[in-house]
């Protein structure tokens, strides 16, 4: 009897600890701005994209990540060929041309497009006021991304306007989430 209550301990106190990103719409993290200043991450994805999963399984799964992005941002999950409306700088932004019997890939949402995004996943940061700041296209590692979550968090984003300067922040950046 005692193995099974320090068993069901074990197990509640696991889940507990363990750190989730608590994702919402790009409309939720407009309003929630309003409320709360601070800047959105936007996940953008497809269903299609094995990328996609690994960056969920791998990346946005660890603690480090989910801490961080939880504490720092609020976080978007965009499907990039959905069919979410989403109202954004006074533009209300759909996929009218998305077909719902189509397998694999579909058409573009309009905000990806607007947004000019090409490649799966892409990550895309806004201001405190929604204002696009910048994305990265690909899949990363935790420690990868670190730098860039960090960097646009922390606003050294805006002092980086060389090849020099972001090469010199690179080599000077301190690491400390595992890869």
């Amino acid at each position: 009897m005692n193995k099974i209550l320090y068993l069901l301990l074990l197990i509640t106190t696991t889940s507990i600890s363990a750190q989730e990103i608590n994702w919402m719409t790009m409309d939720e993290a407009l309003a929630a701005q309003k409320e709360e200043p601070k800047k959105i991450f936007m996940d953008v994805y497809t269903t299609w994209c094995g990328p996609c999963k690994m960056l969920d399984k791998n990346t946005f799964a660890n603690p480090d990540v989910a801490a961080f992005i939880s504490e720092n941002y609020y976080a978007v999950k965009f499907n990039a060929e959905g069919t979410e409306e989403i109202n954004y700088l006074g533009n209300v932004y759909t996929n009218p041309r998305h077909d719902p019997n189509r397998k694999g890939r579909n058409s573009q949402h309009e905000l990806a497009a607007a947004l000019k995004l090409r490649g799966y996943p892409t990550m895309v940061f806004f201001d405190e006021q929604g204002n696009y700041i910048q994305p990265i296209v690909g899949y990363h590692t935790p420690r990868r991304l670190e730098i860039y979550v960090k960097m646009v968090s922390n606003d050294d984003y805006k002092t980086l306007t060389t090849q020099e300067k972001w090469a010199k922040y690179q080599e000077d950046f301190v690491y400390t989430w595992s890869k």
